[in-house]
C-alpha cells in the first residue's frame, strides 16, 4: 500500500499534468500562432509580469487563508481562463486573461511547492529518513509526471494542425535567414507562420479547455487538505495585511536567497528561450509551425524522464554535480546554436537540442525547487513566492526583448546569465554543506486544537504565566 503522502504527491502531479498539457501547448505556439504584431509573445510577457506582482503578496495570503489545496484549485481556474482567451485571440482577449493567469500563477506554484515540502517532511519523520532526501524524491516524481505534459499538449497540437491542407513549402532563400545567421526579428511575416484553419484552432483550444477543467476536478475531489488546521488557526488569529504582504520581501534579508537570484532568473531565461526563440527562429522558420509540437514533445519526454532520474540520483551525487551537468549541457547548446544554420535535411538535429535542453531543465527545476524547500523550511510560502517572482522576472525580460534585439544577442545574454549562475550558486551550496539547515519536523506544525490546549494550560485564575 502506498502512503497517504505519496498518494497526495501523485494527485498533485496528475492535476498539474492535465493543466499544463493545455498551457504548455499554448505557450509553445504563441510566438508562431499569434505572431501578428508580436501579440503572442506580448501575452506571455504580461503573464510573467503579473506573476511577479502576485508573488509580492498573494501566495502567503491565499495559502494561509485557503490552505494549499484550494489555492491550487483557484490557481488552476486562472490558467483555464487563458485558454478561453485563445478561442478568439486579440489584444482585448489575450491581455486580460494573461493578467488573470499571472495573478493565479504564483499562488498555484507556491502552494504546490509548500504542499510537497510539508508532505516530504511528514513522510521523512514517519520513516525515520532525512527530510531533504524525501523532498528531493517527491519533487523528482512530481516533475517526472508534470514535464510529460509537454508531450501530450504538443502531440495534440501537431496532430490537429497536421490536418491543415495549406502547409507551405519553404523556399531556399528563406532558409538562409533561419537561426542566428539572420537577426531573426522578421520571422513572423514568413509564410511558414501562416495560421492554420480557424476550425482547427478552435478544436485544439477546446481540447485544452477540457483538460484544464479536468485538472481542477482531480485536485478538488482527490487531494487531501493536509494544512486545514493551520489555515483555520490563521483565519482566527489573523495577522495584519502589511505583515503578510511584506513576508516575501522580508525573506530577502537572507543573503542565501539573494545569492540564488541569478540561478532562479536563469530558469526563466532558459525556458523562455526554448519556447519563444527556438520554436520560432529554428523550427517554424525551417520546418513549419506543424513541427513545433513534435520538437517540443522531445523536450517534454526527455525532461520528464530526467526529472524522475535526477530526483533519485541526487541523494547519491548531491545537488552540485547535477547543477554543473545542466550548466555544461546548456553552455554546449548555446555555443552550437550560435553557429548552426538549420535546414530541413538535418531533421534529427532539430530534436537533439530540445533533448539536451530537456535534460538540463529537469535539473534546474527539480533541484532548485528542492533547494528552496531545504534552505527555508520555516518560511516555505515566502520562499517559493520569491522563487516564482525571480523566475518570472527572467521570463518577462526575455519575452520583453524578444521582438527588439537580434537572436545572436539573445544567445549572448542567455550565456551571460548562465555564467553568473555558475559563479554565485556554489557559494550557497558551500555554506549549506558546512552549516546544514535543520529540517522542520511534522511535530513543528502545531494544530489549532493543540495550540488552544497549550494556551489553556498556561493560565491560572485568568492570569497568563
Amino acid at each position: 500500500m502506498i502512503s497517504r503522502n505519496f498518494k497526495n504527491v501523485l494527485v498533485v502531479s496528475v492535476g498539474f499534468l492535465s493543466l499544463f498539457t493545455a498551457y504548455g501547448g499554448l505557450q509553445s505556439l504563441q510566438s508562431s500562432l499569434n505572431a501578428e504584431q508580436g501579440m503572442g509573445v506580448a501575452s506571455l510577457s504580461v503573464i510573467y509580469a503579473s506573476i511577479i506582482i502576485s508573488s509580492m503578496f498573494l501566495p502567503p495570503l491565499m495559502i494561509k487563508n485557503l490552505g494549499c489545496k484550494w489555492t491550487i484549485v483557484a490557481g488552476m481556474a486562472c490558467y483555464v481562463s487563458y485558454s478561453f482567451g485563445n478561442l478568439y485571440p486579440g489584444w482585448y482577449t489575450l491581455m486580460p486573461t494573461s493578467v488573470i493567469l499571472g495573478l493565479g500563477g504564483s499562488p498555484l506554484w507556491s502552494a504546490k511547492c509548500t504542499y510537497l515540502t510539508i508532505s516530504g517532511n511528514a513522510q521523512a519523520s514517519k520513516d525515520g529518513k532525512k527530510g531533504s532526501d524525501v523532498i528531493n524524491q517527491y519533487f523528482g516524481i512530481f516533475f517526472f509526471i508534470f514535464q510529460s505534459s509537454a508531450v501530450w499538449g504538443n502531440l495534440m497540437s501537431s496532430l490537429i494542425f497536421g490536418q491543415d491542407t495549406n502547409i507551405a513549402h519553404i523556399p531556399e532563400e528563406q532558409l538562409l535567414t533561419c537561426g542566428a545567421a539572420d537577426c531573426g526579428l522578421n520571422i513572423s511575416v514568413n509564410s511558414t507562420t501562416t495560421r492554420p484553419a480557424q476550425q482547427l484552432v478552435w478544436t485544439l483550444v477546446g481540447c485544452y479547455i477540457g483538460v484544464g477543467v479536468l485538472a481542477m476536478l482531480i485536485v478538488a475531489v482527490f487531494l487531501d487538505n493536509i494544512d486545514q488546521e493551520q489555515s483555520s488557526q490563521f483565519r482566527e488569529n489573523r495577522e495584519p495585511f502589511c505583515h503578510t504582504f511584506l513576508a516575501t520581501f522580508r525573506l530577502l534579508k537572507d543573503w542565501r536567497l539573494v545569492t540564488l537570484i541569478p540561478l532562479t532568473m536563469y530558469s526563466g531565461f532558459e525556458q523562455s528561450f526554448l519556447s519563444g526563440e527556438y520554436t520560432k527562429n529554428y523550427v517554424t522558420c525551417a520546418l513549419g509551425i506543424h513541427f513545433v509540437g513534435y520538437v517540443m514533445m522531445c523536450f517534454g519526454a526527455t525532461n520528464s524522464l530526467c526529472s524522475f532520474l535526477f530526483g533519485r540520483l541526487a541523494r547519491y551525487t548531491g545537488r552540485a554535480p547535477l547543477f554543473f551537468l545542466a550548466a555544461l549541457a546548456n553552455f554546449s547548446c548555446i555555443m552550437a546554436l550560435l553557429f548552426w544554420r538549420p535546414h530541413p535535411d538535418e531533421l534529427p538535429v532539430f530534436f537533439v537540442f530540445p533533448a539536451l535542453w530537456g535534460m538540463a531543465d529537469a535539473i534546474w527545476q527539480t533541484q532548485t525547487n528542492a533547494l528552496y524547500g531545504i534552505l527555508f523550511p520555516r518560511h516555505k510560502e515566502a520562499a517559493f513566492a520569491n522563487y516564482r517572482m525571480w523566475e518570472s522576472l527572467g521570463f518577462v525580460i526575455a519575452f520583453a526583448y524578444s521582438t527588439f534585439i537580434c537572436l545572436e544577442y539573445k544567445l549572448y545574454i542567455l550565456l551571460s546569465v548562465l555564467l553568473l549562475t555558475v559563479v554565485t550558486y556554489p557559494i550557497v551550496e558551500y555554506y549549506e554543506f558546512n552549516n546544514p539547515t535543520p529540517p522542520v519536523q511534522e511535530g513543528t506544525y502545531p494544530s489549532h486544537k493543540e495550540t488552544i490546549q497549550t494556551y489553556d494550560k498556561n493560565i491560572i485564575c485568568q492570569s497568563q504565566m
